[in-house]
C-alpha cells in the first residue's frame, strides 16, 4: 500500500502526515508513506485543497488534518472505497 500525503508543510499537513504514520503503525500495515510537497504533483491529483490523503494514488481525503481514529478507517478500507 502506497500512502501519500499531499500538501506543501503547513502545520495540518504535518499533522496529517504524523497522524497517517500512527494509524498505519497501529494497523500493522505494509505500507509506504510518500510526502508530496509539490504544487505541480498536487493538483495533478484534482486536489486544490490541502492537506490530502491518497491511498494506492486514489485521493481519500481532502482539507483536513484527521485524526488517527478516521485515518484508521479509511486505511483499513483500502483504496477501493
Amino acid at each position: 500500500m502506497k500512502i501519500q500525503i499531499l500538501g506543501t508543510g503547513c502545520p495540518k499537513c504535518r499533522k496529517l502526515a504524523e497522524n497517517a504514520e500512527a494509524a498505519a503503525k497501529a494497523l500493522q500495515l505494509d505500507c509506504q508513506i510518500e510526502k508530496v510537497t509539490d504544487i505541480n504533483q498536487i493538483t495533478a491529483f484534482g486536489v486544490m485543497m490541502t492537506p490530502a490523503l491518497a491511498v494506492d494514488g486514489v485521493v481519500r481525503l481532502i482539507g483536513k488534518a484527521s485524526s488517527v481514529d478516521e485515518l484508521k478507517a479509511v486505511l483499513a478500507g483500502g483504496a477501493g472505497k
